[in-house]
């Protein structure tokens, strides 16, 4: 009976033994693999991670590629048309200067020297105001008039209805315009400039007697009877208007 019982005894403890090695030797397995698992999942997350920021920058670098040629383009526009808008008035301005060193010194030129003068002037003004100011230029020119490219034309005389439509305009004022419109037709020369202007510039124009009184006097003292300068002021709005009869004037020159 004792034989039997440390017997069992005996096994009970083998089999705890076993059992605890078992045990043991399972949760040392068992962690050993989760570490293992741990590393990989470690490593597939940084590996998902470069995987992921490469492409984020492919895509950056995609989008890149289309952003910038698109980028550069726009600023090359904007330089073209800042150069050409400056080539243009350079230009513009050579004619000028030219023709006041050159042309104004002659007693008459041409209706044609006089309105290239006369539209260069104008396209240099332009250059400051706004683009979307209310600017109107008209011009109704017959090239095949007989007076065309007479000398009738007294030099510069287009120049002080320009420059004073430029100088009492208010351009910040939504209702400001310029109105210009030149005509040659039937040997007789028109020009009609008009602008709103602001109150500060009506009180200076009235009080001035409106415009400049050197361009009557040159008038008179070459057109005589033959040109009409008219001014008229309505509602902040001024309008001058002088017609040349060349056609005439012309004839008087010829025979006498």
């Amino acid at each position: 009976m004792d034989g039997n019982y440390y017997m069992i005894h005996d096994y009970l403890i083998f089999v705890g033994v076993f059992a605890i090695f078992f045990f043991l030797t399972v949760s040392i397995y068992l962690f050993s693999q989760n570490q293992i698992f741990r590393r990989k999942n470690t490593k597939l997350s940084e590996t998902n991670k470069l995987i992921e920021q490469r492409l984020n920058e492919v895509q950056l670098e995609h989008i890149g590629t289309k952003l910038n040629p698109h980028l550069f383009k726009n600023i090359l526009n904007s330089v073209q048309s800042h150069a050409y808008q400056t080539y243009m008035s350079l230009d513009k301005l050579a004619n000028v200067l030219d023709y006041i060193l050159y042309e104004s010194n002659n007693k008459f030129v041409s209706p044609k020297e006089e309105f290239s003068f006369a539209l260069s002037l104008i396209e240099i003004n332009k250059i400051k105001i706004n683009p979307l100011f209310d600017f109107r230029i008209k011009s109704k020119i017959d090239k095949s008039d007989a007076v065309y490219e007479e000398k009738v034309f007294a030099p510069l005389i287009s120049v002080d209805l320009i420059e004073n439509a430029f100088k009492h305009t208010d351009f910040l004022a939504q209702d400001s315009f310029i109105a210009i419109h030149l005509e040659l037709e039937n040997r007789m020369f028109t020009m009609k400039v008009s602008n709103k202007a602001s109150l500060k510039n009506v009180l200076e124009k009235e009080h001035s007697g409106f415009g400049s009184q050197s361009l009557d006097q040159r008038l008179k003292m070459i057109y005589h009877n033959f040109y009409t300068l008219q001014k008229s002021s309505k509602n902040g709005i001024f309008t001058a208007e002088l017609t040349i009869n060349l056609g005439e004037f012309h004839d008087k020159m010829r025979y006498s």
